[in-house]
């Protein structure tokens, strides 16, 4: 598997080549840029079996992320962003331009790996079937459900979850999403939420200090704040109130 990474950031990118290269020996980062513009003089001198895999962040020098995307749209490659939380509308808006998926800044190795793991699948899968156009559609449409899933997970994250009205508004059985999200993401759409949840509510406790616990917790979803605090607990290691004071 071929990878290119795109970041402003030595240590981010020197790390991440790190991960990449202890993750699978089949795995080979043939570029490593600062910027988008750098990445894209790369990728257009490639052919299309050349490149599997484009890592970018998303505010860079030259060209960000979200044009790098836009430039190669067309391309046959996977495409990844990461970014940080106060980014996820332009991660929302890069769900729209094609990407297979986003991470959090810091990366979680398991979350990478696994997200590798599923684009091999559907490469492979992809392979089987150039010659059955049923199975094809199929795949897109599950990407395309995915996406959807994800962005009204991120414009709806405060609200009770409801699983029966997401399947509705992507035409699916709320059975056949469960199980398709898991299988492509390697994560539940519960649990996805949860995470969106926690780094909104780190968010608030850095950027807000003066709001309360409980004003926390009714803003990203929780109407029980006791709950709240063990569940932020439980990801993240901290209570709210240790949290916000490692972070002033």
């Amino acid at each position: 598997m071929k990878v290119i990474v795109a970041d402003d950031e030595p240590m981010i990118r020197a790390g991440l080549e790190k991960i990449l290269s202890k993750m699978d020996k089949n795995i080979e980062v043939i570029g490593s840029y600062s910027n988008g513009f750098d990445a894209l003089a790369h990728i257009n001198r490639l052919e299309d079996d050349e490149l599997d895999v484009l890592i970018t962040d998303i505010k860079m020098p030259k060209m960000d992320g979200l044009k790098l995307i836009e430039a190669v749209s067309d391309r046959p490659f996977a495409k990844m962003i990461f970014s940080g939380f106060s980014e996820f509308e332009y991660a929302r808006k890069a769900l729209r331009c094609g990407v297979c998926d986003y991470l959090l800044k810091p990366i979680d190795k398991q979350q990478l790996a696994e997200v590798l793991q599923r684009v091999q699948k559907l490469s492979s899968k992809a392979e089987l079937v150039v010659q059955d156009k049923t199975d094809d559609e199929e795949v897109h449409r599950g990407h395309h459900a995915i996406h959807t899933i994800k962005m009204l997970l991120l414009e709806q994250y405060d609200r009770n979850f409801d699983l029966e009205q997401i399947s509705e508004q992507v035409g699916m059985s709320s059975h056949y999403v469960s199980r398709l999200f898991k299988q492509m993401t390697g994560s539940t759409i519960t649990d996805h939420l949860i995470d969106i949840r926690i780094e909104k509510a780190k968010q608030f406790l850095t950027d807000h200090p003066q709001m309360k616990n409980y004003e926390i917790a009714q803003s990203v979803g929780y109407s029980d704040p006791v709950y709240f605090q063990k569940l932020f607990k439980k990801v993240t290691g901290y209570t709210p109130k240790e949290y916000k004071e490692l972070h002033r």
